[in-house]
């Protein structure tokens, strides 16, 4: 029971603290987008799984420099 409670805890905290991270600016999402571009290439990622990996792999470097992740990526792939 105590395990339940903490873990809803750290939820709790963890989406608090998504809420009030900043926004990246476009500079920021272009690099990355740009970045994670040259790294589905890299890793041969398939079509298919072109706009999910894509937008992972951008989410992750924005959470890795203290960024709000995004919800879309607006790009053309």
């Amino acid at each position: 029971m105590k395990s339940v409670i903490l873990s809803l805890g750290v939820l709790l905290v963890s989406t608090v603290s998504a809420e009030e991270l900043p926004n990246a600016s476009a500079k920021v999402v272009t690099e990355l987008t740009q970045y994670c571009s040259e790294m589905a290439t890299e890793y041969k990622i398939a079509e298919k799984d072109l706009k999910k990996y894509m937008l992972e792999c951008v989410n992750e470097e924005l959470a890795a420099e203290g960024f709000r992740p995004l919800v879309k990526l607006d790009t053309a792939l």
